[in-house]
This record gives C-alpha cells, structure tokens and sequence, in this order.
C-alpha cells in the first residue's frame, strides 16, 4: 500500500468519525414533532395544543385566485360569481368589500350573508366553488422523482414515496420528515420512520398526508461521506 493510499484511509476514517460522533438533529422517534417557519418574517405562531396532524380531513380554505358562485335564493339579482384577490378579499354587489382567504365554504356562506344582512332580510345564500387549487403534495430530498404530484384520494406518506419514485441509493428511510402548515409563517414537522413500518411490515402509524403536505427524504451518513472516498486507487469497495 502507498503512502497516498495510507493518507487517503486516515483521512476517511477522521471523517466518518466526526459524522457518526455527532449527535443527529432533531429528535429519533418516528412520532415525534418539531416546528420549523415557513418564512423568517419575524412573526411567531400561536401555541396550540391540537396538532394540525390530528385532522385527518380539514376542510379546504379559501385562497387566492379561487373562483366561486354565490347565489341568492329569492333576490337573483344579487347572484354573482368572484374571485378571491391576492390580498384575500372578494368584492361583493352592493355589499362592498369581504376579506375570505383562509376561510372554510360555510364560513364564507355566514360572513356574506353577514354582510348582506345590511340591505337584505335575512338573505338565504348558496356557494359554489368553480375553480380553485387542486388538491397537491410535494416529495423531495433522495426520491426518485421529487416534485408536485396530484393528491388523489386518501394517501399516506409511504404511497406519496412510491409515486414519487420510491427511495434513492442514498435515502435515510428512518427519518423521512412530513411538514405540514399550520399557519401562513409556520409549518409542523414529524419523522416518520418508513424503515421501521416496512420491516415490521405494520403500516399503522403510516400518516395520511393532507394538501400542500411536503415529504422530505434526507439521506443516509454512509452517503454523505461517500464523496469523499475515491472510487479507485484504495483496494477497498464501494456500496
């Protein structure tokens, strides 16, 4: 053996001794959370004690640029269709004004007829949503395929990384990380230990992403020092 080949193991050695010396990031249970924001703005989220994973099915909140059909029962002059602007609000004929975005279809159904209680008796309102975003998830980090996919149906973490492609060669399967919104500047995070429920072959814990829910695949330690090793010269082999 040369003396480069000498050097060239010592200084794999130092690396993967720093690596696997250093305590992991965040906590090492498949069930447990952490928070992370979703933009530094300087604003904080307020405490909670129900977990946005604990609502398997919310109901869709109002965004911008969706399109919906207000009807009015007994005054049809009133019946309009609008659209939610990017500041979050709808004009509305002859009721000025209404900020909507994050609001459910019956909470927009209340707060219209709200303001419509105004000039009208007691006006029966319906809604209809005509256009609006489709439901979606995003998979990144060591997938096959990362990317924005169509969430059709119910779908848990495990099903979303087969349709992206599955895990790489790379993928650390122990801690594949689920963020999830909980307000405009905050996300809720929780590890999902794939490998565990795979093995055990027991998908129970197996989450059931809601929209706009982002799976992240970090990879392995193995592979993050594996640039480092040449991939000829060292007589050892390469996994």
């Amino acid at each position: 053996m040369t003396n480069t080949q000498i050097v060239a193991i010592k200084v794999l050695l130092l690396i993967f001794a720093a690596i696997t010396s250093a305590p992991a990031a965040g906590p090492q249970t498949s069930n447990a959370e952490m928070q992370a924001p979703a933009a530094s703005n300087g604003k904080t989220s307020a405490s909670s004690s129900r977990s946005p994973f604990d609502e398997r099915y919310p109901k869709y909140q109002l965004r911008a640029n969706d399109v919906m059909e207000i009807t009015f029962e007994f005054t049809p002059e009133f019946n309009q269709t609008v659209t939610v602007q990017p500041d979050g609000y709808i004009g509305l004929r002859g009721a000025g004004e209404l900020h909507v975005a994050g609001q459910t279809v019956p909470e927009v159904t209340e707060s219209i007829r709200t303001a419509y209680n105004k000039i009208l008796h007691t006006p029966s309102i319906a809604i209809v949503l005509k256009d609006f975003e489709k439901p979606y998830f995003t998979a990144g980090g060591a997938v096959g395929r990362p990317g924005k996919y169509d969430l059709r149906g119910d779908t848990t973490v495990a099903e979303a990384i087969v349709i992206a492609g599955g895990f790489n060669g790379s993928a650390r399967h122990s801690q594949v990380l689920l963020f999830r919104r909980v307000s405009q500047d905050w996300m809720e995070g929780r590890i999902v230990d794939v490998k565990k429920m795979l093995s055990q072959k027991n998908l129970s814990e197996d989450l059931h992403l809601q929209p706009g829910d982002m799976i992240f695949v970090p990879e392995s330690r193995v592979s993050k020092i594996r640039r480092f090793i040449p991939a000829t010269g060292l007589g050892i082999p390469i996994p």
